[in-house]
């Protein structure tokens, strides 16, 4: 079930220290992919350290899950493919490598990037669920503020 005491942990510190950053969902065949992007100077220390992630207030952190439907529950996690760029209002490409953490029967991709203050990206994730043949496309804007 998707749903355990370490998705919670998990998912709360983006809930409780990023509730001013939308988190934002894409509905696809059989799946839901959930996708955020936040400044990691947002998140706890503790939760930084056992994640590996920089804390900056010019870093951000793009999250994503891809949750499988399952008639009568939340859903299931599911591993995928996942792949992720982003462009500014420059049009620069900024490619952001996405990396894996599991927590029991939960499923992450989380990736890090440069951030400045008031910069709107624009993000695009590539997803393939696993045991899906074709990729699916979710997007994603997000303005900074850092100062």
């Amino acid at each position: 079930m998707f749903c355990t005491k370490k998705v919670f942990v998990f998912l709360s510190f983006f809930l409780v220290t990023a509730t001013c950053w939308a988190e934002n969902s894409t509905a696809i065949p059989g799946f839901t992919i959930h996708h955020n992007a936040i400044p990691s100077a947002l998140l706890e220390p503790s939760i930084a350290r056992q994640y590996g992630i920089q804390r900056s207030k010019y870093r951000g952190m793009l999250n994503v899950s891809v949750i499988k439907s399952v008639e009568g529950t939340t859903g299931e996690s599911s591993e995928a493919v996942v792949l992720a760029k982003a462009n500014n209002i420059r049009g620069q490409l900024i490619s952001i490598p996405m990396r894996k953490i599991t927590e029991g029967d939960a499923v992450y991709y989380i990736g890090e990037f440069r951030i400045a203050d008031q910069e709107k990206l624009n993000f695009e994730i590539q997803v393939q669920p696993k045991g899906e043949t074709r990729y699916y496309t979710a997007k994603l804007s997000q303005e900074f503020f850092i100062d």
